[in-house]
């Protein structure tokens, strides 16, 4: 439970709609130092393999205790710096191809603005004018996460800056950086990542701008591609309504493991947690082991009636079901339709 400067619980940071890209990288970084991370996710429901799972969402909480964890473990000081320097487009997914599609890097910065939740940051970014001639982006983080600040504001405009020179090209270059926090040990790194004046124990974090750059034309503009990449970017933001923690563990549980129909037991046993803790917990949740269950079983089923090799019956297996009569009245129960006719619609 959180709670904030006023004493209210903060139950935002307990909802599990955070992809696992930040994660990922800490994981890749260990791999490459030689250090073992698999006790980073003691506790946390979570294993290293299913960080790697592209539907996996954790929740605030976790990730900032998987990052404490980390920078304690990781024999390096500067790990944000270091993170945040191997990103580029590609990692970005959706949102980076709907950046580099655009018109002009301040129509790109507009859309990474937009969409930024897709990717799961920690920090929230926001873009403020600075004079006539220049635009500040800042970047703000919960209050229970003041600890790992440093980190975050090096990954964060870090990995901005990545972007933004794949974008723009080599040269972009920031007016200055601003932190809000005193200047750590190796601040030297700071001057040499990011190439400019840098500033520590401001008012705020941000990332000052000349305002020329927003103006910039992009040759790799595409208006069709922009278009279907900012329909899929929508989409993927109007999908992430987050869960509970617990609720985002049966998810995971469940996903590699639905054509063998498993049990709230065997789920139980998986996380640690009696039948009656896991059905109390779901509950304060709002939802149930069968409401998971069914949904996640929908979800995959309306993904393979788009392969047409597939039979009913085999759909049907692939989730559990070894009775197709019985699949078709569930999936009925589900979505209103049998799966021939969603099949027929999807045509």
């Amino acid at each position: 439970m959180h709670r904030n400067s006023t004493g209210n619980v903060d139950w935002r940071l307990s909802i599990a709609n955070l992809p696992t890209n930040m994660l990922c990288s800490l994981v890749l970084l260990a791999g490459e130092l030689g250090v073992g991370c698999e006790d980073w996710f003691t506790g946390m429901r979570l294993s290293v393999d299913e960080i790697h799972d592209p539907s996996a969402r954790v929740s605030y909480r976790q990730a900032s205790e998987v990052i404490r964890r980390a920078l304690r473990a990781l024999p390096i000081e500067d790990v944000g710096l270091v993170v945040g320097g191997k990103q580029n487009g590609g990692n970005f997914g959706l949102l980076g191809l709907a950046m580099k599609t655009a018109p002009t890097f301040g129509e790109a910065v507009s859309i990474g603005l937009t969409y930024q939740r897709n990717n799961g940051p920690l920090m929230e970014l926001a873009m403020l004018p600075a004079g006539q001639d220049a635009v500040t982006v800042t970047a703000t983080a919960p209050e229970s996460s003041a600890d790992l600040l440093p980190f975050l504001c090096e990954e964060m405009f870090a990995s901005v800056l990545m972007l933004a020179r794949e974008l723009a090209g080599p040269e972009f270059s920031p007016l200055r950086l601003d932190f809000a926090y005193p200047p750590p040990t190796y601040a030297q790194r700071y001057t040499e990542v990011f190439h400019c004046e840098v500033r520590f124990e401001q008012p705020r974090n941000g990332m000052v701008v000349a305002r020329s750059w927003l103006d910039l034309p992009f040759h790799s503009y595409n208006p069709v591609t922009s278009r279907q990449a900012l329909a899929m970017c929508r989409a993927q933001l109007e999908a992430e309504s987050g869960c509970g923690e617990t609720t985002a563990a049966v998810e995971r549980q469940l996903r590699p493991h639905l054509h063998e129909n498993p049990q709230m037991s065997d789920v139980a046993v998986s996380l640690h947690l009696s039948e009656r803790t896991l059905r109390r917990q779901l509950a304060g949740e709002g939802t149930s082991f069968t409401a998971i269950h069914d949904r996640i079983r929908s979800q995959r089923v309306l993904e393979l009636l788009h392969t047409p090799q597939l039979t009913i019956s085999q759909i049907g297996n692939q989730v559990g079901f070894t009775d197709v009569r019985e699949f078709r009245r569930a999936f009925k129960r589900w979505t209103g339709l049998t799966p021939s006719e969603a099949r027929a619609r999807m045509a």
